[in-house]
């Protein structure tokens, strides 16, 4: 694995008011690769990604960014080097397309704020890339989700950062936006930029991934490549449901598959206990 540009060690966190606990985690993005992290609901998969961008400080462990301790970067030092998607980004404003984009540039801005050439360069760009150029001057409100979710994309990316944090950014999407999603993701990465990205999606994970990072119950099960991390006996043990394991005719990676005709499910310790 190349050097990473994002490092989280060990950390942990527990949610005020909350038995919860995230536990010693760690995640390496390194540069020209994509990690999935993958997991059941519940599993810390989001919060994971929120200490990697700095929106939660963990208890214990810590976050290097480029080698530097996350904690001590302003936030448009962070921003610069890092683009953070969450699940769920607000649109309840009437901003154009173009404008939510263009946002993406404050924090390479300097004095007065205007956008230079280069900047709305960065910006057609990244409309473009995304496949939203024609509605670059509709209202966000204006847009179906998935459009939204490929303009809030858009945004981060016209920080052109070297980290890229996604949080199920393909949930709103139909198969496929999911595919150009996803080769769009491959490309970036052949461009040097590490990316991070949460999923429920296996087979996608399996894919076009790297590396793939299993969360269960606040602790990391297995970390790998997806030949490693996505086996019977651990998706079984962590899941509790029975899947079968099969090979994608062209590519030879994992592709996992439930148990036709029959429910599936698979007791484990915790649902024993429950």
């Amino acid at each position: 694995m190349s050097e990473a540009l994002l490092q989280l060690d060990a950390v942990s966190y527990q949610y005020a008011e909350s038995d919860w606990r995230l536990e010693a985690a760690s995640l390496a993005v390194a540069a020209g690769e994509v990690a999935a992290v993958i997991g059941p609901n519940g599993s810390g998969k989001s919060t994971l990604l929120r200490l990697g961008a700095g929106v939660l400080t963990p208890r214990s462990g810590r976050v290097l960014l480029g080698g530097r301790d996350l904690a001590r970067l302003s936030r448009r030092e962070t921003a610069r080097s890092l683009g953070y998607l969450p699940q769920q980004v607000r649109a309840d404003f009437d901003y154009s397309v173009e404008e939510v984009v263009a946002m993406g540039r404050f924090p390479h801005l300097a004095g007065a704020g205007f956008l230079s050439a280069a900047d709305a360069a960065v910006v057609d760009r990244c409309l473009a890339e995304t496949e939203v150029a024609e509605y670059r001057q509709r209202p966000l409100s204006r847009l179906s989700g998935g459009e939204r979710q490929r303009v809030f994309l858009a945004s981060v990316l016209a920080q052109e950062p070297r980290v890229l944090l996604l949080d199920e950014p393909t949930a709103a999407l139909d198969l496929h936006h999911q595919v150009r999603f996803f080769a769009l993701v491959r490309r970036l990465a052949r461009q040097g930029i590490g990316i991070a990205v949460v999923t429920h999606d296996v087979n996608l994970a399996s894919l076009y991934c790297d590396r793939v990072a299993l969360l269960r119950a606040g602790r990391l099960v297995e970390e790998g490549t997806p030949e490693r991390v996505l086996r019977e006996e651990v998706l079984q043990a962590t899941y509790g449901r029975d899947v079968l394991l099969s090979r994608h005719p062209r590519t030879g990676r994992p592709i996992v598959l439930p148990r036709a005709g029959e429910d599936g499910h698979r007791a484990t310790e915790d649902t024993e206990k429950a």
